[in-house]
């Protein structure tokens, strides 16, 4: 059974829950609103166990209704660098406190953010080289390794990878589709390495889990309601959406 919560709070956390949902089918970026929604109910450690399980709830419906959408190539060359992101993520958490690696990656955030719509400005320039493609050094080798390892780093402390890799793959050109599917994906398997850590260091318990089987429901629905969303949504209004989410999930862990 669930914990005993204020009213109040189990509003915040079914709140939490559909924008997760919502987050893995329509709208990257808006998971990390919802881990400050769970972070003014639990303690922070135990917030970030409680939306890695509603996270991947939204994972396995993403997955599905994106099955086809995916970059298998860009895929395959983020792992090594995501998890060795994730393997320090764990360390850090064992030695800093909260706070500090929240303000931490809200600074981060920002800056990248800052970065990928710079690059996108310079890629959009007429007569740039990278123009017609509008990658720029996005798929580089050194871009690929910096996105990964904070995209690991990040969603292990804070549940927080998604503006991270919504900002690279923006930055990749990819449209909404492929978005979706490679964003799917990539955190479908992100969080599946990181399922065994947040076990063995307390993260992912018997309450966080009780927690995450009352607010399941919520995030099938939301993630059910964004699949229809983004079928209707055009690239024009997909990356201004994408941003904006990306600088207002930055904000709350400054």
């Amino acid at each position: 059974m669930p914990p005993e919560l204020p009213a109040l709070s189990w509003i915040l956390l079914l709140l939490a829950a559909a924008l997760a949902g919502l987050a893995k089918t329509a709208l990257p970026g808006a998971a990390t609103i919802a881990v400050a929604l769970c972070a003014a109910i639990l303690p922070a450690k135990e917030s970030t166990g409680l939306m890695l399980l509603l996270l991947m709830t939204g994972d396995l419906l993403a997955v599905r209704s994106y099955w086809h959408d995916a970059d298998p190539v860009m895929l395959r060359r983020l792992v090594p660098s995501v998890v060795a992101g994730v393997a320090a993520g764990a360390l850090l958490l064992q030695v800093a406190s909260d706070s500090a690696i929240r303000r931490a990656i809200g600074v981060i955030l920002l800056l990248l953010i800052a970065l990928t719509l710079l690059q996108r400005h310079r890629c959009a320039a007429p007569g740039t080289p990278d123009a017609a493609t509008g990658h720029g050094t996005a798929s580089s080798r050194p871009a690929r390794l910096l996105y990964g390892a904070l995209a690991g780093l990040t969603t292990m402390v804070a549940n927080a990878g998604g503006p991270v890799t919504s900002m690279y793959f923006l930055a990749c050109r990819y449209p909404v589709r492929a978005f979706l599917g490679t964003t799917a994906w990539f955190f479908f398997a992100v969080n599946l390495v990181k399922l065994p850590f947040s076990i063995a260091i307390g993260l992912v318990n018997p309450t966080t889990a009780a927690l995450a089987a009352a607010g399941a429901p919520m995030v099938v629905l939301a993630a059910l309601a964004g699949r229809a969303l983004a079928d209707r949504m055009s690239q024009r209004l997909f990356e201004p959406i994408v941003i904006a989410l990306t600088v207002l999930s930055a904000l709350p862990l400054l």
